[in-house]
């Protein structure tokens, strides 16, 4: 098996990480680095600590309001509601739901896992007919 896998890696995934960006070399040391100290994270204080180290307060709510536009709009929200819940503009709004859609399955991912460990969760259309179940 290859470095860092093991018999619970799905073969799909391993597929499209390969595929994960044509510009995007994730084989570089340093990108390597960051995916590594990202997994290396062990809860929630340290995943702050790290964030807050790592970027800015603007950069991380700019990928906060990111993270909520694609749950918004796995639930159908309007953009103009999206606009004005996140601040972003359209044009993110639509990039983010291309992504959402799209083959990769990044933010279809870490939506469906947010959704199981959420005590209150209801069910979101995630487009092209997926949805989150709990």
């Amino acid at each position: 098996m290859g470095k860092g896998m093991n018999k619970n890696t799905s073969v799909g995934v391993v597929k499209l990480i390969r595929g994960i960006g044509p510009k995007m070399d994730w084989n570089t040391k340093r990108n390597g680095q960051l995916v590594a100290a990202i997994l290396a994270l062990k809860n929630a204080d340290e995943a702050k600590i790290f964030l807050r180290d790592l970027m800015t307060e603007k950069e991380i709510n700019e990928f906060a309001n990111r993270l909520q536009a694609a749950s918004l709009l796995s639930k159908d929200v309007q953009y103009n509601t999206i606009i004005e819940d996140t601040g972003l503009s359209s044009a993110t709004i639509a990039r983010i739901a291309k992504w959402l859609k799209g083959s990769l399955g990044g933010y279809r991912l870490v939506l469906s896992r947010l959704s199981k460990s959420s005590p209150h969760h209801t069910p979101s259309k995630l487009g092209k007919g997926l949805l989150l179940n709990s």
